[in-house]
């Protein structure tokens, strides 16, 4: 049987121990074995890499380097990772290679809550095979993102004027994969409130997401993980 491991808190705005429960449910009806932990300290477990994957929901923490690079070995051996909105993109600001491994780092949401934008897909991989654009009201987000990212959906930037609407609007990159090494990473930018997950398209394509990253350590193996790494270091 596989397992995840959610931990959920941080900002309690983001609703953290709902969205875990939302989680739990997608990968418990799946078969997977769940552990829920609230404290970011379950990251540092020496044991870590016996999870299939690990599921962040934390938002605006604080990771120490020495964690940080424990989670990211643990997930360059094929652990997988996967979460949406802050809980995993904005987890822990002061972790450069937490946002390194995620794929992005949030920076702004222009107009706070509420605002309604288009979810445009934008490929015709099997996570996103079958959903059409669908509009959304809530957060929208502004990411630094990796432009390595292999991106399957996106938002128009131009719902609210501010001071980026000089640049010109841009399509943002919302969700994608992207890989750590043998590790497969998803992220999906939604889930302000857990409303917007909990059901439809949302919904439908981080329960894919969820899926298709606890396969991870599967996929990963009889790889050899040793291309790429280097001495020296990285971090």
């Amino acid at each position: 049987m596989k397992r995840a491991l959610i931990v959920w808190g941080g900002w309690d705005g983001h609703a953290p121990q709902t969205v875990a429960t939302i989680f739990e449910d997608i990968l418990t009806g799946a078969g997977v074995s769940v552990d829920v932990s609230d404290s970011c300290e379950s990251f540092d477990d020496p044991d870590l890499g016996r999870y299939d994957l690990l599921v962040p929901i934390w938002t605006d923490g604080t990771l120490s380097r020495e964690i940080g690079r424990h989670v990211a070995e643990v997930v360059a051996r094929g652990t997988g990772l996967a979460g949406c909105h802050g809980g995993m993109c904005d987890a822990f600001r002061n972790n450069t290679l937490w946002q390194f491994m995620t794929g992005a780092n949030w920076v702004a949401h222009p107009g706070g809550d509420g605002v309604k934008h288009r979810i445009n897909i934008v490929s015709d991989d099997p996570l996103v095979a079958g959903i059409d654009d669908f509009d959304v009201e809530t957060e929208q987000y502004y990411l630094h993102v990796d432009p390595a990212n292999t991106v399957l959906a996106t938002t128009r930037t131009d719902p609210v004027t501010w001071y980026h609407s000089p640049n010109g609007a841009v399509e943002m990159p919302y969700v994608w994969t992207r890989a750590w090494g043998l590790g497969r990473v998803y992220y999906n930018a939604l889930g302000h409130q857990p409303e917007v997950i909990a059901t439809g398209p949302a919904h439908e394509m981080i329960r894919r997401g969820l899926l298709w990253a606890v396969e991870s350590k599967a996929a990963a193996k009889g790889r050899d993980l040793t291309p790429w790494m280097a001495e020296g270091n990285h971090y």
